[in-house]
């Protein structure tokens, strides 16, 4: 409205009439306003007793490779007199830390008892809970559907393809609310494509033609023991009860060299010689060589599902920096299947998740996931050193989020943003539990080897904390308290007040001062170091965010900004593509000559960039050249850091 228009409508207005409003017509209580009822969704604790129908039968045919199809026949005896069986799809899933059960992926559900469908019906407060009306005198209800595995990467991760199959039974199986789901027993049964191999660290495993079967196991058991099987797949002992068991795209990328399979059995020995003790009766090393099914690391008592890129194996040097999942997720069956916080530990997977000390579980998780990679071998020691410089780098100079948000608030993360992409992640934070967690650790060992006079470190923690009742492979609880009390007895010291500062306060110092007591320092180079060279190299991603404060992907196009860098205060975000340097067409090449020119004088760098249909010219006035983080070892040569890394067991 004009100012005009507005004089004229308030001119006008003055001459109307006043007109009564009834009083009654404007009284709130005249209003309809509903009053909202307290809900009937608490979330019902489970009972530690047994379902009393018997062990339930869950045969899956995954053999339709073609159309990426389980489909699922599942018996459940019911007890006598039961006229409701309410089932449940897990939904809280363990390492996930959050709901993630893909219901939505679950179709055609159909129940029948005595050969005739029957009603069910969804609860509207908990969409993974099913009830199901069972007729007078049926004995067993039988659950017929399809889970409809995502066939590209923008429906799901990608779990079968012509040649493997990552089966996770937690994602194509129901079972009966109200119980531990330690106490339900399964029967399981899997039909593959002919002559697949099946790999898994379930017990008595039988097969019949291409269905296999295994011995009677609880639920919780069968959902932490997923399968990888595949056309082409090997499997080989490296170390005593540890398979590793390998499916590929193609049989060629199965190779691999002797003096490269000895690093698999010298992360063995390093994890025996760390913990001190075992928490399983064998393992199983699950490790798929693709880039057509979908890339995971996710720990499992008695297993890991692990995946490199293709080539892994066949050029092992070159893709070094793809190596560290197999070293993390071995550890994990220590810290965070066995060791797990108490409020991570669930009796089902109705119960929520808190998330609040994964700072130890995946954080220390991380940090040994590195030590362990170098006393092996797995990963070259100047790789990983590459991965702490990214590290010390990440949280010096690369996260302004750290100023509002502490590093346990991210451990909510899983729940909050489910892994999404954010438009700023350097702002909002994400899983930062984990790399700060384990540079926050780093500083532990220092503090304790140092205090100590190198007696002790965080091994001393590892044995004494993770490495506990040899052979016991159940759960042990612990929270905050227990963490600080075993800290102090390796090394006395304030632990409760560390940790609470470093993770439960924002805006702390740049977490550096581990590595600089282990006698080295961030360093910034014009080239990547080992591992980011690998890394982007292999992505094809140019990463130039201690420069410009960008990453250049594909096409010239932005994959990320940091906030407030040079720049995002040009107004460069996530999805421009750069066009042209400096009047010349745009190529990684002279986008770094650019930036070393620039360093040496006093013009800002000139880019044309495309964001939708615009184009636009922007001065981007950098001149700090290129710039890499290195750790670079000061002092005599003795470093702390080089004492970690180094092996603790023989050849």
């Amino acid at each position: 409205m004009t100012p005009e228009t507005l004089k004229t409508a308030l001119a006008a207005a003055s001459l109307l009439p006043l007109i009564a409003i009834p009083a009654a017509a404007s009284a709130q209580a005249d209003r309809s306003q509903p009053v909202q009822q307290q809900l009937g969704d608490a979330t019902p604790l489970p009972a530690d007793t047994p379902w009393p129908g018997g062990p339930i039968t869950l045969d899956i045919d995954a053999s339709d490779t073609a159309r990426g199809l389980y489909r699922v026949t599942e018996t459940i005896p019911v007890p006598e007199g039961m006229d409701r069986l309410t089932l449940l799809f897990p939904e809280w899933l363990p390492g996930n830390h959050a709901a993630r059960g893909p219901i939505n992926l679950v179709a055609d559900i159909r129940f029948f008892a005595d050969g005739k469908e029957l009603a069910w019906q969804r609860n509207p407060l908990d969409v993974y809970q099913i009830d199901v009306e069972v007729p007078a005198g049926a004995r067993e209800v039988v659950a017929r559907f399809v889970h409809t595995s995502p066939l590209t990467g923008r429906e799901g991760r990608i779990t079968m393809t012509q040649e493997m199959l990552n089966l996770q039974w937690e994602k194509m199986s129901f079972y009966p609310a109200g119980h531990y789901t330690r106490r339900i027993a399964i029967a399981p049964k899997v039909t593959v494509p002919a002559g697949w191999q099946v790999f898994t660290a379930l017990d008595g495993q039988s097969r019949t033609g291409d269905t296999v079967s295994w011995a009677n196991v609880d639920y919780e058991t069968l959902v932490d023991s997923p399968i990888f099987a595949g056309k082409y797949a090997t499997q080989t002992p490296v170390g005593e009860g540890i398979k590793l068991d390998v499916v590929a795209d193609e049989p060629r990328l199965l190779e691999l060299a002797p003096e490269n399979l000895a690093h698999f059995r010298k992360l063995v020995d390093e994890a025996d010689a760390l913990f001190g003790a075992r928490h399983f009766d064998h393992y199983d090393i699950l490790l798929a060589l693709t880039d057509r099914m979908g890339g995971i690391g996710l720990e499992h008592h008695r297993s890991a599902e692990n995946q490199y890129e293709p080539t892994a194996f066949t050029e092992w040097d070159k893709m070094d920096w793809d190596h560290n999942v197999v070293a993390h997720e071995l550890v994990h069956s220590w810290n965070g299947k066995y060791r797990r916080p108490a409020d991570l530990w669930t009796p089902d997977y109705r119960t929520p998740m808190q998330d609040s000390l994964l700072w130890v579980y995946e954080g220390q998780t991380q940090f040994w996931g590195y030590v362990l990679a170098a006393r092996s071998g797995i990963q070259d020691k100047d790789t990983v050193l590459g991965m702490w410089a990214r590290a010390a780098a990440l949280y010096s100079e690369g996260q302004p989020g750290r100023a509002w948000r502490p590093v346990e608030d991210t451990t909510n993360d899983p729940i909050i943003n489910a892994r999404a992409p954010l438009p700023y992640p350097s702002i909002n934070r994400s899983e930062d539990y984990y790399v700060e967690g384990a540079l926050v650790w780093l500083e532990a060992d220092q503090i304790i080897r140092e205090g100590t006079r190198g007696k002790k470190g965080l091994d001393d923690f590892a044995k004494a904390f993770f490495g506990v009742r040899n052979g016991d492979w159940g759960v042990l609880t612990y929270d905050f308290d227990e963490v600080a009390k075993m800290l102090n007895a390796v090394y006395p010291y304030d632990w409760a007040s560390f940790l609470k500062t470093r993770l439960y306060q924002p805006n702390q110092p740049a977490p550096l001062a581990g590595i600089e007591k282990a006698g080295y320092r961030l360093v910034w180079k014009d080239e990547p170091n080992p591992y980011d060279k690998g890394r982007a190299g292999y992505a094809k991603a140019h990463d130039l965010t201690y420069s410009l404060g960008i990453s250049v992907g594909k096409d010239g196009v932005v994959n990320s900004t940091l906030w407030d860098g040079p720049a995002f205060r040009a107004g460069i975000v996530n999805g421009t593509t750069l066009v042209a340097v400096n009047g010349e067409a745009y190529s990684d090449e002279r986008l770094d000559a650019a930036i070393k020119a620039a360093k040496d004088g006093t013009d800002p760098i000139s880019l044309i960039t495309k964001r939708g249909e615009r184009y636009e010219t922007v001065a981007i006035d950098y001149h700090g050249g290129l710039r890499y983080p290195w750790l670079e070892p000061v002092g005599d040569g003795t470093q702390g850091l080089d004492r970690l890394l180094a092996p603790r067991t023989g050849n």
